[in-house]
């Protein structure tokens, strides 16, 4: 068996049942994720090490996970305070041991770590950098790039979090029907703000050369396959595959294109296929949300590569569907933008000038809109102003580039 063989299979059981396996030994471990990440490291230390020698093993995850079993057995053997887990792992049936013996697949217990990440105890701005570490085995490192942070201030905000769900003994559980909603709204909202994040240009954090926003799609779709009932999931799967199968029109040899001017005929049409299908599997449950109607509003945009034009009155309805459902200001923005379609600039303008100023300081999609609104109305010194301001708040120099751009343009 060659090496290069080996590595490939562990990097697919990595890239596809990281979350799974680590879920599964954390849940065991009485929570103590960092205990259960050590134990994980090792079984990939000992896969590297045999299988080259001994050969692949029939089912590499279940392998993985009996070798993590027992390294978290030994290390909870050697310390005093996990003494009745080990206890408990000791006494109890080899959990682990059975898929690899019968063939069967052990429990997925995914939704649950995604429910750990998303406890009211966590800090909110580490919910998402937990979430892509623990569910998909991305580097701190690399999480940190995606964040602007630095590698050290986001592994000791990581750190913190686990010692957090260890020491506050947050079940890995779901929760209760009281609990539910809140908990459930977190954990979308978590993917998402992972892709949006992912969309100025990040570079790669995943497996290979995967970005944060190519790992939250992952993420969507890890919740859908886990809940295939619940609409707003369905609803944030679509969503991202519309944005995602715009991906290679929004940047082309280095320079941004808005969504008015990008080429169709680089969207992906298998992606945009299959957001309509599972956005009809969403519709079907009658219970609309907000990723449903955001979900609605890129599918109106996703028509322009079929009839060559936007039903932009279709989009404004939608919109103000959407600001009855969140209170974010990227809805009441979209709406504005919308608006200044059907209407006119000043309408759209106006519709910003409603906006709580306190919030708009530092948000670049309303500077961005502004100036974009203000050029169109011939205020060309205030529309300068503004695109300035939203071209410092971006992180992605091609964006930059545009903005800048557009003050000579």
């Amino acid at each position: 068996m060659s090496d290069s063989s080996s590595d490939q299979v562990l990097e697919l059981a990595v890239r596809s049942s990281y979350g799974k396996l680590l879920s599964f030994v954390a849940a065991r471990a009485g929570g103590d994720l960092a205990a259960a990440e050590d134990a994980l490291s090792d079984a990939f230390v000992a896969a590297l090490r045999q299988w080259p020698i001994e050969g692949i093993p029939h089912k590499p995850e279940a392998w993985l996970l009996v070798t993590a079993r027992r390294r978290l057995m030994d290390f909870q053997r050697r310390s005093a305070r996990s003494q009745i887990h080990a206890a408990s792992l000791q006494d109890s049936p080899s959990p682990g041991e059975h898929p690899a013996q019968s063939g069967e697949d052990f429990p997925d217990e995914r939704l649950k770590l995604m429910f750990v990440c998303a406890h009211p105890a966590i800090d909110p701005a580490v919910r998402t950098p937990l979430m892509l570490q623990t569910v998909l085995g991305i580097e701190a490192e690399r999480i940190a790039r995606a964040f602007l942070s630095s590698p050290t201030a986001m592994s000791q905000r990581l750190v913190r979090a686990k010692a957090k769900i260890r020491d506050a003994g947050i079940p890995f559980a779901v929760p209760e029907p009281a609990e539910w909603s809140e908990r459930f709204r977190d954990v979308l909202d978590a993917i998402y703000a992972a892709f949006t994040t992912g969309w100025e240009d990040s570079p790669g954090i995943g497996v290979g050369s995967a970005d944060l926003s190519t790992e939250a799609v992952w993420l969507a779709r890890v919740i859908v396959d886990l809940l295939p009932a619940e609409p707003e999931a369905l609803g944030l799967l679509a969503l991202v595959l519309y944005c995602h199968a715009r991906r290679a029109a929004r940047i082309c040899a280095g320079r941004f294109v808005p969504l008015p001017e990008q080429d169709t005929s680089l969207w992906d049409r298998s992606l945009i296929a299959e957001a309509e299908s599972v956005l009809g599997r969403a519709a079907e449950k009658r219970q609309w949300g907000r990723f449903q109607l955001e979900a609605a509003i890129q599918s109106v945009h996703a028509q322009r590569a079929i009839s060559g034009s936007t039903d932009w009155a279709a989009i404004v309805s939608l919109y103000e569907g959407l600001t009855q459902c969140t209170a974010a200001l990227g809805a009441r923005i979209g709406l504005a933008v919308a608006l200044s379609q059907t209407c006119g600039a000043g309408c759209g303008l106006d519709a910003l000038d409603s906006l709580p100023t306190e919030s708009l300081a530092n948000h670049q999609p309303y500077w961005a809109a502004r100036a974009h609104l203000l050029r169109n109305l011939g205020r060309t010194d205030e529309a300068r102003k503004a695109y300035q301001r939203a071209s410092g708040l971006t992180s992605s120099p091609a964006i930059r580039e545009f903005l800048l751009g557009q003050l000579t343009g």
